[in-house]
């Protein structure tokens, strides 16, 4: 599988921001990149059981506003937020820790769109740890998937050789990157430059077994 690094990793806009959601600060994590397709199809890619598998991860559950999902072997929680084809907001499950995601869509041209992911995380000893990366580093590979799908014509992404370029030299320099970008993208947030810096590195560690 080829995939430019370097261009991947710059594609993404990534932002580090405090808010306070239902009454308790957290931190929020943020990724922006433009897809060369139209709202609707990207709304769809993100939306339509059959077609999210193609790109990210099988899907289970009642999709509408209110309805639970699951993503096999990965998050679940309910479906908070469904405005066709602009909105989209799901509580983010997994294991024992509750937070929020919510993604945006707006058109950028006939056949272009802006997608615009929020992750809010609580502040807690993860966080404290491993910083923005430890969501952020895997929101950019997921942003990998959805964009190798668009180019292949909505065709599904070819997982294993995925699983295959992601342990390679190549893979391990986009994590190296991913990561970093979100420690400089902390930074400029507020946090301690030397704390975002280690937070990036051991989450690139992390990631690819270092």
């Amino acid at each position: 599988m080829q995939i430019d690094v370097a261009s991947f990793i710059g594609a993404v806009v990534r932002r580090v921001e405090d808010r306070e959601h239902e009454g308790t600060p957290v931190r929020v994590v943020v990724a922006s990149r433009h897809y060369d397709t139209g709202i609707d199809d990207l709304w769809d890619a993100l939306t339509r059981a059959e077609r999210i598998p193609r790109w990210f991860l099988p899907i289970s559950g009642d999709l509408k506003l209110g309805g639970k999902y699951q993503l096999q072997g990965n998050a679940g929680g309910t479906i908070t937020e469904c405005e066709p084809p602009h909105r989209l907001g799901v509580t983010w499950e997994f294991g024992e820790q509750t937070s929020w995601v919510n993604v945006r869509l707006s058109a950028a041209g006939e056949a272009r769109t802006e997608l615009t992911l929020e992750h809010l995380a609580p502040i807690d000893p993860h966080w404290d740890t491993y910083g923005p990366g430890a969501v952020g580093v895997g929101w950019d590979l997921t942003l990998i998937g959805m964009a190798l799908h668009l180019a292949a014509g909505g065709a599904a992404v070819d997982k294993d050789a995925f699983a295959a370029w992601s342990p390679s030299d190549a893979g391990k320099a986009f994590i190296r990157g991913s990561a970093a970008g979100w420690g400089a993208a902390d930074i400029e947030g507020g946090e301690d430059p030397a704390k975002a810096r280690a937070a990036a590195d051991l989450t690139a560690k992390f990631y690819t077994g270092g």
